[in-house]
């Protein structure tokens, strides 16, 4: 089985992918909208497919990335059935299964952060992924939609508590770079859930905390209640339109070898090889512009901002960094010439100078 921790730095959020990779199935807890086209670039390039995103409660400081990636993959959106959103395509139920390939997610309900708040475990009992229900030495609020700190504790103690001391838990949120943690971890250490503590003494700490209402709650709420659909059904169009382009999980723009060649004149060729490579044996592609990676800080000037650039080494990596380089400098329409000139090559596109 593949497992891959992803993270949301603006919002704090987990999102999780699970896959079993004999089958090339997956699922995704809790995406982040901001980071759907990051998510889709990681399964494309493990060349899995994405059967569920799933959620584990309705959030208040991000917008689902649901919608974007069942527009964008196909895939199903599924949650709570006390939830009370629209637009999913599947309402879980305590005790329901979500299976991809061989293996499976069991539900858990665990009210008590919201009253649609459900966990999922994985079939073998060493993996659980708790939400905002118990965060790692924390747990979630209770003081706004229908949250109930009797009931997230009774959740805690008799959903989650319950499984293996060695099951790891992997929450919704985290704010102090931890990741995981372990159910005989929490029922020892959690200060507001551990040893020798009654639900009167938590229930006593949580009506106690007085924090503030999430940033962002006016705006992810009624979205999350839709599953993350945009009110015009639009799509975001930032993706750019001057090229057909790939986007790499390492955040990385990058077009073919075939693409670039049947399109001549729609962008400058940028190569940042060093000299003797571009008079050297795989040749350069006509009309390339070079500007060796080392250089092009200082000489990013001598190239059009207003012109799309796409960058070209041996093998893709130098190239790369240079797509880093120019955005720094300001240009936008930038893209790596994906395998450099080494895939150039291979695929037989026109080279000037260089040999067999």
């Amino acid at each position: 089985m593949l497992f891959r921790q992803l993270f949301d730095p603006q919002s704090g959020t987990y999102s999780y992918l699970l896959a079993d990779t004999d089958a090339g199935e997956a699922v995704l807890i809790d995406p982040v909208y901001e980071q759907a086209r990051r998510d889709q670039a990681l399964l494309s390039e493990l060349g899995l497919k994405l059967l569920y995103s799933l959620e584990t409660h309705v959030h208040a400081d991000h917008v689902t990335g649901g919608w974007l990636l069942r527009s964008g993959m196909g895939s199903q959106i599924a949650l709570s059935a006390g939830a009370g959103a629209n637009g999913m395509d599947r309402l879980l139920r305590h005790g329901d299964r979500i299976e991809f390939g061989a293996r499976y997610l069991s539900v858990r309900a665990t009210p008590g952060h919201t009253s649609g708040c459900i966990c999922f475990v994985l079939d073998t009992e060493e993996m659980a992924f708790t939400g905002d229900c118990l965060l790692i030495r924390g747990c979630g609020r209770t003081d706004f939609q229908d949250g109930d700190a009797g009931q997230m504790y009774q959740s805690i103690h008799t959903q989650i508590f319950t499984l293996p001391d060695h099951c790891l838990l992997y929450p919704g949120h985290d704010y102090k770079g931890l990741t995981t943690t372990s159910v005989g971890e929490e029922k020892a250490f959690n200060p507001r859930l551990g040893g020798q503590l009654s639900q009167s003494d938590f229930v006593g700490f949580m009506d106690n905390l007085g924090l503030d209402h999430p940033k962002k709650m006016d705006i992810a709420v009624p979205a999350n209640l839709q599953c993350g659909r945009p009110e015009d059904d639009n799509i975001p169009a930032d993706e750019p339109a001057w090229a057909n382009l790939t986007y790499t999980f390492a955040g990385i723009w990058e077009v073919q070898p075939h693409w670039l060649e049947e399109n001549p004149g729609v962008a400058q060729i940028l190569d940042v090889r060093e000299a003797d490579e571009f008079d050297g044996p795989l040749g350069r592609i006509a009309g390339a512009t070079l500007i060796p990676l080392g250089d092009l800080a200082n000489r990013s000037g001598e190239l059009d901002q207003e012109k799309p650039v796409v960058a070209v080494c041996r093998a893709g990596g130098r190239s790369a960094q240079a797509t880093v380089i120019l955005r720094r400098a300001g240009f936008t329409d930038i893209a790596n010439l994906a395998g450099g000139m080494l895939r150039w090559r291979a695929q037989h596109c026109a080279v000037e100078g260089g040999r067999d």
